[in-house]
């Protein structure tokens, strides 16, 4: 399977889950600014939303949206304890990842990325999204990860967002539990191999960014 990804992007859960579940996925890796691949392929022509993730599944066909790219891929793995099977607890990992996905990403970090977002609004945003993170953080009293003592697609896809807070300078010494839960997931090999993957692909996109810099014509 193919794992179409962005290095700062919210892909990043997909692959620690496929990670965790030792899948392997060959990582695509994409531009977002001018939605190109890296051969010079229109992603839109991969997927019509321009967005990431995208999974290319062994028959051809494409899976979008995070939520269900990594639902689908604990379900090729029956017994796993990143989703549980059908019952209170499935849901309850389910309910956190539409929480995070809709509260945390959307409606939270989103419009901080957005250069079109009005710096009143940012200001805005920035205190939805500390408001968010507070209530993480009580939640994790008494527990080491979202549902509990296992780790799930939800942590996956929270400690994916929630490290967002250091390209915002959101300073989360305030919030022990989570800083504690973060530094946890952090650890993991599934995440640190996951991260690593996507630092070396930035570090190949600035060499490329700096070389085509150094071959313009001067004016």
């Amino acid at each position: 399977m193919k794992l179409y990804h962005e290095v700062r992007g919210c892909s990043l859960a997909v692959d620690i889950v496929a990670r965790e579940l030792q899948l392997p996925l060959a990582l695509e890796w994409v531009d977002m600014k001018t939605k190109r691949l890296e051969d010079g392929r229109d992603y839109f022509s991969v997927n019509s939303k321009g967005t990431v993730p995208t999974l290319e599944m062994p028959d051809g066909q494409h899976l979008s949206e995070g939520c269900i790219v990594m639902q689908y891929l604990a379900d090729q793995c029956p017994g796993n304890t990143l989703l549980p099977a059908a019952g209170l607890p499935r849901y309850r990992v389910l309910e956190w990842m539409s929480f995070i996905a809709a509260d945390l990403h959307k409606g939270g970090f989103m419009p901080l990325f957005k250069a079109v977002t009005p710096p009143e609004y940012k200001a805005i945003a920035r205190r939805i999204v500390e408001a968010k993170l507070q209530w993480v953080d009580e939640q994790l009293a008494g527990r080491s990860f979202l549902t509990g003592e296992h780790f799930t697609i939800a942590d996956a896809h929270c400690y994916t967002i929630a490290m967002w807070t250091r390209a915002h300078a959101i300073d989360t010494q305030g919030w022990p539990r989570l800083e504690a839960y973060l530094a946890r997931c952090g650890a993991r090999p599934s995440v640190r191999a996951a991260e690593a993957a996507a630092a070396a692909q930035g570090v190949r996109e600035r060499e490329r960014a700096a070389a085509r810099a150094a071959a313009a014509p001067a004016h």
